[in-house]
């Protein structure tokens, strides 16, 4: 037995290997004309500093995350959600036929969501959009089995979606009930974010974007336009950012802070 699993793994490394110098033979083929493509297009992109995409690893150098002025949330309105959505494809996903309207309410992806929190003592109720907290410490990452869930250099927690095995372990462990699984098949989806059935899901902090040199979300761009400004992003290692400078100007926490999570997330006015 083991020697018939030799002889397949010796037949697999002679492809790949015949298979790799063919495809060093056409890149090498292609490479002139791939540099007149490039130079054509250098200009371009220099000139649009949001569009060019990233040159360089990300590092830690950055840790990316938010400032919600819960007093600034509006109560009933939806920018954020709809823009979140519209950003990432999950507009484009239908109620299956025949299914029953809660339970797909119940199960259908959700990036962000509006919660209402009441204070007991006072009766005061407040109004804000709960999405993953991008912790420095996330339990979705400390439980998965294959590493799908994992945290970039810059804090963003992520899951790679070709090596989630959909065991949601990780959705069981987010003390923010901020992940969704999708249980339906995705028939349409956007290039910049691939999605399909049986892959777990969340908040990224419109990494794309990023990682193009943008420097907003959907969602908070979303909120100014309507005149909230309730949501603010930016880095919170950066001391002269809006962002930094908007939290020393006004308390600040984390939801679930007994957890000691760090979150990237935080909330001022709860």
């Amino acid at each position: 037995m083991s020697q018939d699993i030799n002889q397949v793994s010796q037949q697999r490394r002679r492809f790949i290997g015949a298979a790799a110098g063919a495809a060093a033979g056409a890149v090498a083929g292609a490479a002139s004309a791939a540099g007149v493509v490039v130079a054509a297009l250098s200009s371009s992109v220099a000139g649009n500093a949001e569009a060019a995409p990233r040159t360089e690893p990300v590092s830690d150098r950055h840790r990316w995350g938010m400032l919600i002025d819960t007093a600034k949330c509006a109560d009933g309105c939806t920018a954020c959600v709809d823009a979140c959505d519209r950003e990432n494809g999950l507009n484009l996903q239908s109620e299956p036929l025949g299914n029953d309207e809660e339970k797909w309410q119940n199960q259908r992806p959700v990036w962000i969501r509006k919660v209402k929190l009441q204070d007991n003592a006072t009766g005061v109720v407040t109004n804000l959009p709960l999405m993953c907290q991008h912790c420095e410490h996330p339990p979705c990452v400390d439980v998965c089995p294959t590493g799908a869930s994992f945290k970039r250099a810059d804090g963003i927690v992520m899951v790679d979606r070709h090596t989630c095995i959909g065991c949601r372990y990780c959705i069981m462990a987010c003390p923010y009930k901020a992940r969704s699984f999708v249980h339906e098949p995705v028939e349409h989806k956007l290039t910049r974010a691939p999605r399909g059935m049986g892959c777990v899901e969340s908040c990224n902090l419109c990494m794309h974007r990023l990682d193009e040199g943008q420097t907003t979300t959907a969602c908070s761009d979303a909120c100014a336009a309507g005149g909230h400004h309730a949501i603010l992003f930016g880095d919170l290692k950066d001391p002269d950012s809006p962002l930094r400078q908007a939290m020393a100007a006004q308390p600040s926490r984390q939801i679930r802070e007994e957890l000691e999570l760090n979150t990237g997330v935080r909330y001022a006015g709860l």
